[in-house]
């Protein structure tokens, strides 16, 4: 599962380029050069990930990148968290817990964006959830 979102860059009157993505409509940022707006784009969308799912809110599938488009992730935690809450679907956090053999707090941790779950935790909730773990670097 990609958790990278699509991004649409303006260059705007003063320069700068204006990160604005297609998915998210109150998540922007600008950056003065690419590599600054791109890093931006990355450190808001985290921001705003996170606080939906500190919220419970939805959090919406990341659309194919259109003509032009920049593909930009949130942090690792911040993706651990959303693949771990779409793996579990409509199973509640304690039927994980229990498949985990851990408490629901431990379970719950697992979809806290500012919690930092080892590769064990991680490999044992995707086995857990009938999925495996499989990481990647760009």
């Amino acid at each position: 599962m990609d958790i990278r979102y699509p991004a649409v860059l303006e260059t705007q009157e003063n320069g700068a380029l204006l990160v604005r993505f297609v998915d998210l409509d109150d998540t922007f940022t600008e950056g003065a050069t690419l590599d600054e707006a791109l890093f931006n784009g990355a450190e808001v969308l985290s921001a705003m990930l996170g606080c939906r799912l500190d919220h419970d809110l939805p959090v919406p599938v990341p659309s194919p990148a259109g003509e032009g488009m920049y593909l930009i992730a949130p942090d690792a935690r911040t993706q651990a968290a959303l693949l771990i809450r779409r793996a579990r679907g409509d199973r509640s956090l304690a039927e994980l817990a229990r498949s985990l053999e851990t408490s629901w707090p431990s379970a719950q941790r697992l979809e806290n964006p500012r919690h930092s779950p080892t590769l064990r935790q991680l490999e044992k909730a995707a086995a857990a959830l009938g999925k495996r773990l499989v990481l990647a670097l760009e």
